[in-house]
C-alpha cells in the first residue's frame, strides 16, 4: 500500500493560523505571561515550562482527577499528567484523607514514622528488592545509587544508554557523536566532563555493551527498562537477558530506573517481565504529585551499601537531605500504593491503553500514514516515523520538527494536552473510555486537516 505524504508546505501554515487561535483564545495566560517577566526568568519558575509550542504557556486555575481548567475558563482533558508525576490524577480523592491526615500531624522531623515500613515492604512485595530508602526525587535516587555502587564496587565508571534521560544526574548527560561519548547539547555548567565519568552504548546493541563493560571500569549500568525520553524505544527480544547476564559477568550493578515505566504495571516494566535489577528507583507518581521517591537494593547490595555508610559521616556522605522520607511524603505514598495505584486500577489504566493504541492505529491505517504508535502499559505513544526506532539514535533522526509541535498545538487548541517533550499520552485511574476516543476523534481532525486540498 501507497504512504500518503504531508505536504510540508501545509503544515507550516496551519502551524500559523492555530499560534493564532492559540493567542485568541488564552488573552489571560498570555498576560500573566507577560507579567511573569519581570520576576521568573524567562517568565516561568521551571524553566522547561518554556517548551510549549503556542509561543506561551497556559497557567493552569484547577486540576482534578484527568481534566485541568486554566485561567481562561477552558477546559481540558489531561493525557499529560505532569510528564507522569500526576499518573494517578490530579489530587486522587482515595489519596487525599491520608494526606490530610498527615498535614494535621507534622510535615517533617527528621525521624522515622510507622508509613515508613509500610511503603518499604510494599515496594519490596511490588518489586522484589529487599531493602528501600527514599528521597524526593527520581534524580537524587538516581544520583544516591549511583553513588552507592561506586563505593561498593571500588569502580569509577557509570554506563548510560545513548538519548537516555534520567534527571539532572550529571552522569547521564553524556551521548555519543561519531559513536563517541560527548557531553550533552544543552548541557548546563557541568561540574566535571561527563565523559570522564560515563560510557555511553546504544539500546539494544548487545556487542557494544559487552565491549564497554568488558574492562571491568563500570560500576553501574543505569537504564530504563524501557527508553521514554526519548520517544518509547523498545528493548528487543532477548535484550534484558543479555543486559542482566553481562552485567553480572562483568561484576557491574544494574539499576533500574522504573520512573515512566511505572506505567506496566503495579510492580512497573520489572515485575510485569521479571527483571532482576541490584537496585531500583522510581519518582514522580509514588505521592499522587507530592515530592516523592524511593530507591531499593537486593540484600547483597544493601549489606555492603551499610557497610560503606559510616555512622560518624551518615550525614555527609553526600546520600539523603534534610527533607527526604519527611512524613508528608510517606504518607503520600502509602496512600498512593494503598488506595490509588492498586491491581483493579491498573488493569483499567491499561485497557484503556490499550484501546487508545488501538484507536490511533485505525487512523494512520485508515489514511495510510507512514507513522506508527506504541505502548508500555497505560503509556502510548505515536512518532511520525514508518517503523519504530531500535535505539536512540534512530528516535532522535525519527523526530518531526514540523509534525510534532503541530500536532500538540491543534490538540491543545481542542482541549486535549500532550507531554510537550514528545507525542506521549498517559491513562490515569480517572481517565476515561469517552475521554480516549475524544481524543482519536481530535487526532483524526488533526490527521484531515493535514491531507484536505
Amino acid at each position: 500500500m501507497t504512504s500518503t505524504a504531508i505536504d510540508r508546505s501545509k503544515v507550516k501554515a496551519l502551524m500559523r493560523s492555530e499560534q493564532q487561535l492559540f493567542a485568541e483564545r488564552h488573552p489571560r495566560s498570555l498576560a500573566l505571561y507577560h507579567r511573569a517577566q519581570n520576576s521568573l526568568l524567562a517568565g516561568v519558575p521551571m524553566h522547561w515550562m518554556t517548551r510549549w509550542p503556542g509561543g506561551f504557556p497556559l497557567f493552569v486555575a484547577e486540576a482534578k482527577g484527568a481534566t485541568f481548567r486554566d485561567v481562561d475558563g477552558l477546559e481540558y482533558i489531561d493525557l499529560c499528567l505532569g510528564d507522569t508525576g500526576a499518573m494517578t490524577g490530579h489530587s486522587p480523592e482515595a489519596a487525599l484523607p491520608g494526606i490530610i491526615k498527615q498535614l494535621h500531624r507534622g510535615i517533617t522531623t527528621m525521624l522515622p514514622s510507622e508509613n515508613a515500613f509500610w511503603v518499604a515492604e510494599e515496594l519490596q512485595r511490588r518489586f522484589g528488592l529487599k531493602y528501600w530508602q527514599f528521597a524526593l526525587s527520581a534524580t537524587d535516587a538516581n544520583r544516591f545509587s549511583l553513588r552507592l555502587a561506586r563505593a561498593i564496587t571500588g569502580r569509577p565508571k557509570v554506563l548510560v544508554f545513548h538519548g537516555c534521560y534520567h534527571g539532572t544526574v550529571d552522569e547521564a548527560y553524556a551521548w555519543l557523536v561519531d559513536g563517541k561519548p560527548a557531553s550533552r547539547p544543552g548541557n548546563i555548567g557541568p561540574q566535571v566532563d561527563p565523559t570522564l565519568t560515563t560510557k555511553v552504548v546504544e539500546w539494544n546493541d548487545v556487542e557494544a555493551l559487552e565491549e564497554a563493560l568488558r574492562p571491568g571500569d563500570v560500576a553501574a549500568v543505569l537504564a530504563e527498562p524501557v527508553m521514554t525520553n526519548v520517544g518509547i524505544v523498545q528493548p528487543q527480544p532477548g535484550y534484558h537477558t543479555a543486559l542482566r547476564e553481562l552485567t553480572r559477568r562483568y561484576g557491574t550493578l544494574l539499576i533500574l530506573d522504573e520512573t515512566h515505566t511505572l506505567s506496566a504495571g503495579p510492580g512497573g516494566y520489572t515485575k510485569a517481565h521479571g527483571l532482576e535489577p541490584d537496585l531500583l528507583t522510581v519518582g514522580k507518581p509514588l505521592g499522587s504529585g507530592i515530592p516523592s521517591a524511593a530507591y531499593g537494593f537486593t540484600e547483597e547490595v544493601g549489606r555492603k551499601a551499610q557497610s560503606v555508610i559510616q555512622p560518624p559521616y551518615a550525614d555527609t556522605g553526600g546520600i539523603g537531605g534534610t527533607l527526604a522520607a519527611n512524613a508528608l511524603s510517606l504518607a503520600a505514598m502509602r496512600a498512593t500504593l494503598e488506595h490509588v495505584l492498586t491491581e483493579e486500577a491498573y488493569a483499567r489504566m491499561i485497557a484503556l491503553g490499550e484501546q487508545l493504541e488501538a484507536e490511533v492505529r485505525g487512523v494512520m491505517e485508515q489514511y495510510r500514514l507512514p507513522w506508527h504508535v506504541t505502548r508500555v502499559g497505560c503509556r502510548v505513544e505515536y512518532l511520525f516515523r514508518p517503523n519504530p526506532a531500535q535505539n536512540g539514535s534512530e528516535a532522535l533522526a525519527g523526530q518531526d520538527p514540523d509534525l510534532d509541535p503541530f500536532i500538540h498545538l491543534f490538540m491543545l487548541n481542542r482541549g486535549i494536552l500532550l507531554t510537550p517533550f514528545h507525542n506521549m499520552t498517559l491513562i490515569s485511574p480517572e481517565t476515561t473510555p469517552e475521554q480516549v476516543r475524544r481524543h482519536t476523534e481530535v487526532f483524526e481532525e488533526a490527521v484531515q486537516a493535514l491531507l484536505s486540498a
